[in-house]
């Protein structure tokens, strides 16, 4: 992603993240009960209808860029116009400067991806991994995978209070909080994040990237192509998002809680700290004695 001080014409349309309902429980007692407030937004181009996105709307205009970016729709921020999201209709039109070339095409095959929320990538998107290039040299520490585990767990959040969300984060090699989206699917987070990204004329290569859900192709994919060396997961990864993050020389980091985790690729970025892990667990032994 590269810099610019282009910025498009934005709409400001945060929705609200929960939504009220009345539970009744086992005992027959009613309660209210906060749910993620699911909602579609309609995605125009230039007066043409691209896709519908189920999301929460916590930042529609970033996930709306960071679904174009990420599809290799738009390459350059300066293409695009305006972002303007309406939630009366539940849409979001995009105007660009000259229209997306051969859109027909480059949108007629799509992948169903295993996403929550059944996300969808246009078919030429594997086509362009081999071009993926990360920066060999960055490096990451183990104490600031820790960090960054513990800063998510303690993070305020639509899942503490509603459940049935992913969130994604993306942070410094310094285990330094950017941002922290949350959205029904953890495709629309990151999405969200690249949008950010691109807005923020940002690059990749010296950040750490963090999800809550699985390691799929697709997010290995998305996270490579916002030139992210590092993706760090909760949860297991799947054949295909180890196979690509091989590919690609990403270090996937899968089920991190606490200090524990599972380095399944890119071994040689991971600064492994023996020194201050024997401390952390000392502490911790000394804690609960």
């Amino acid at each position: 992603m590269t810099s610019s001080s282009y910025r498009p014409q934005l709409s400001q349309a945060s929705a609200g993240l929960t939504h009220p309902v009345t539970a009744i429980d086992e005992r027959g007692r009613r309660e209210t009960l906060y749910i993620p407030a699911e909602r579609p937004l309609t995605v125009y181009v230039d007066k043409r209808e691209l896709v519908t996105l189920m999301t929460l709307g916590a930042a529609p205009e970033a996930l709306t860029l960071g679904y174009l970016r990420n599809q290799r729709l738009v390459r350059s921020l300066d293409d695009i116009v305006s972002v303007q999201v309406d939630w009366s209709v539940d849409a979001v039109a995009v105007v660009t400067r000259g229209g997306i070339q051969d859109v027909e095409a480059r949108t007629a095959k799509k992948v169903v991806t295993t996403g929550c929320g059944q996300g969808s990538v246009f078919g030429g998107l594997m086509d362009e991994v081999d071009r993926i290039v990360l920066p060999p040299d960055a490096r990451l520490r183990q104490s600031v995978v820790h960090r960054i585990v513990e800063t998510v767990r303690t993070q305020q959040s639509v899942y503490k209070q509603a459940g049935s969300v992913h969130g994604c984060a993306l942070f410094t090699s310094d285990g330094d909080l950017l941002w922290f989206i949350e959205d029904v699917g953890r495709h629309n987070a990151v999405d969200a994040i690249a949008g950010l990204m691109w807005l923020e004329g940002m690059e990749g290569a010296d950040k750490v990237f963090y999800t809550t859900g699985r390691l799929t192709s697709e997010m290995v994919i998305k996270g490579a192509q916002m030139g992210i060396p590092f993706l760090l997961s909760r949860s297991g990864t799947t054949q295909m998002g180890h196979a690509v993050a091989e590919q690609v020389g990403m270090s996937l980091l899968a089920r991190c809680s606490g200090h524990h985790f599972l380095l399944l690729s890119g071994e040689e970025r991971l600064v492994f700290e023996p020194e201050w892990l024997a401390a952390l667990e000392t502490a911790r032994t000394l804690r609960t004695a």
